[in-house]
């Protein structure tokens, strides 16, 4: 049974002539994902809902997708917890990579989830689990596991799924490997290789390409500008869904230095494209703003600096993985950008055709930005606090605040039966 889920789904070597980078950049709006996590209408017996993955906690709630996001269940990630541990702690080597993850990136946490999206049916939600590892499919109904995907490497880092909801891709971060996973049986469809720790992956609308986004090391301490150079390869990797080949490698640092942005690092963090995908915007390490890319042109266009909040500690080496802003999404007619900062405790809305910000809302370390049900509203988690917030599109002011569980980061929409509760943790 074919399942989806509601949701989204340069550099050009020299070799290549002037008229060839012009016509490869015009045809990559064809392989270009459409706008993040569009409104969906869910098929009949179901119900669209936010799937809030709570990091620390290993659980996901389940909450209305439009306003008043009430909370309609929660679901176990880590049903089978002490499996994992036991086979973890009998490996010296998984242990030393479960203890480094706790102590680095988890920030003296284990993370027991990264992403989360619903099958078509809603029978089911994929999650990835970077403490162990692994992908899983989990029954909304029971609880229960499945299948389970070990990852190569290490840990497991952001998903897509595929517009028809037959595979999932997800990031092992420790061997620069992107896993395309077929949802109903968990085995693999493919892999391809990428920069250094992969981290976002996203699906075209077609679903023929996957674009990765490699984010370099981000956990260790050589954070000064100097240093740059240690953080490792860092590119935009486009691989083709059938064969499974690289058919294009974007490297903004290129790009961002002829912006005259030297200074700025070539680690692409969340983006966002145009509904009609002729521009990408995207964050990158250590930026309190955001850099607008024009694909036709294959050039940075404009570089939009967020206020900063004095309270923020100026050290880098204090910002969680080299985040300065962490979030980012567009409104559905492509009007309105959705900020979150980060380390500076505030999201904002802004206007992407003057690149004028509204106001600052404050929230506690928002770590993730995508959209209500309706398109209306943006929905942000904040990590600090324990909650996720909506923010108006037209008003830039936050409508509502809802509690979750211990450390929320990916929000995605998805979908559940009608009848759906919840099931036991």
């Amino acid at each position: 049974m074919a399942r989806r889920v509601a949701g989204s789904p340069s550099k050009v070597r020299s070799i290549f002539t002037r008229a060839a980078v012009a016509v490869l950049a015009t045809s990559v709006l064809s392989v270009a994902p459409a706008v993040a996590e569009p409104a969906s209408t869910p098929g009949s017996g179901l119900r669209e809902v936010l799937f809030v993955g709570n990091n620390w906690e290993g659980t996901t709630d389940v909450l209305e997708a439009t306003a008043p996001y009430s909370k309609i269940g929660r679901i176990n990630a880590i049903p089978d917890k002490e499996e994992r541990l036991a086979e973890i702690y009998a490996n010296p080597i998984k242990l030393g990579y479960f203890l480094g993850i706790r102590h680095t990136v988890g920030e003296g946490n284990d993370q027991y989830i990264d992403d989360v999206y619903s099958t078509t049916d809603g029978d089911a939600i994929i999650l990835s689990r970077p403490s162990f590892a692994d992908v899983v499919s989990i029954d909304t109904t029971s609880g229960e596991i499945n299948w389970r995907f070990p990852v190569s490497g290490h840990r497991a880092d952001h998903m897509a799924m595929s517009p028809d909801g037959t595979t999932v891709a997800v990031s092992a971060s420790t061997s620069n490997t992107v896993h395309v996973i077929d949802v109903e049986t968990g085995t693999e469809r493919g892999q391809f290789a990428t920069g250094d720790k992969p981290h976002e992956n996203f699906y075209t609308s077609d679903g023929k390409y996957i674009w990765n986004m490699a984010i370099g090391e981000v956990n260790t301490p050589l954070d000064a500008p100097f240093l740059d150079f240690t953080k490792g390869d860092r590119y935009i990797t486009i691989a083709d869904t059938t064969t499974f080949e690289r058919v294009r490698k974007i490297d903004m640092r290129e790009r961002l230095d002829a912006f005259g942005r030297e200074d700025l690092s070539d680690s692409v963090r969340p983006i966002a494209f145009t509904p009609n995908e002729d521009k990408l915007y995207f964050q990158v390490s250590f930026f309190n703003g955001f850099v607008e890319y024009d694909i036709p042109s294959d050039t940075i266009t404009r570089i939009k600096e967020l206020p900063k909040n004095p309270e923020t500690d100026p050290s880098r080496k204090s910002w969680v993985n080299d985040s300065r802003h962490h979030g980012l999404s567009m409104s559905p007619d492509g009007s309105k950008l959705c900020v979150a900062g980060t380390m500076d405790d505030y999201a904002t809305i802004v206007d992407r055709g003057t690149l004028d910000e509204g106001p600052l809302v404050p929230v506690g370390k928002p770590y993730w930005a995508t959209i209500n049900g309706d398109g209306t509203h943006c929905i942000v988690s904040e990590s600090a606090t324990d909650s996720v917030s909506a923010i108006d599109f037209d008003t830039g002011e936050k409508v509502a605040t809802i509690p979750v569980g211990d450390h929320p980061q990916r929000i995605r929409l998805g979908v559940v039966p009608t009848e759906w509760t919840g099931t036991t943790i």
